[in-house]
């Protein structure tokens, strides 16, 4: 089929793997010592590599090749431990409108709970994308852009994660304002994790 897909410039590629780990759906690999598109069918074509590439290396173009296989890049997600569903995953950096939010079931996560409990990949971000924050180091009230996800995508679910902490408490008012701002009447689900990495909610 026709369709948009990366292309790797190897004379211009320097090897630095930067490419590599901002493509989380595993199409490219350095072989030799080079940037590689491996695997044609995990590409998606949004290209969260450009960005990275320091040597202007990589571009679009437009050719013949296979199908994107979404099902083919869970497995590798799953194979290689990461539930990693869209990028970025800091509140901050996060659009308010995109594709991955596209009937998702959403996670909002205070930034320390991935650290403390050990299984968080497996347990709380398996099938949902992930939004994390913290609403004391970070500064920032997102209320109003929580509410504009919830506003402008069609989210199905919510999970929520926050720390026993009392400095978490700001992030889940900040969760439960935007719903109230968005009139969205969506499921949610509630977890707090000890300091020791136990699930006590």
């Amino acid at each position: 089929m026709l369709r948009r897909i990366i292309e790797i410039d190897e004379e211009k590629c320097i090897g630095c793997g930067k490419c590599v780990i901002a493509c989380h759906e595993g199409a490219i690999q350095l072989v030799n010592g080079k940037a590689k598109l491996v695997k044609e069918n995990h590409c998606d074509g949004l290209g969260d590599c450009l960005p990275n590439c320091p040597a202007d290396a990589i571009q679009f173009i437009e050719r013949e090749t296979v199908e994107y296989d979404e099902q083919a890049v869970k497995d590798y997600k799953k194979e290689t431990g990461s539930h990693l569903m869209a990028w970025p995953v800091q509140l901050k950096l996060a659009p308010i409108r995109a594709d991955f939010f596209r009937k998702a079931n959403l996670l909002i996560a205070a930034d320390c709970t991935a650290y403390a409990y050990g299984d968080f990949h497996r347990v709380f971000m398996d099938n949902r994308v992930t939004l994390i924050g913290c609403s004391k180091l970070d500064g920032i009230n997102y209320t109003t852009k929580l509410s504009q996800i919830l506003t402008l995508n069609d989210i199905q679910t919510i999970t929520f994660v926050r720390m026993e902490v009392p400095c978490c408490s700001g992030l889940e008012r900040m969760l439960e304002a935007a719903l109230i701002e968005s009139g969205k009447n969506l499921p949610i689900k509630k977890c707090i994790i000890t300091i020791q990495g136990e699930i006590i909610q």
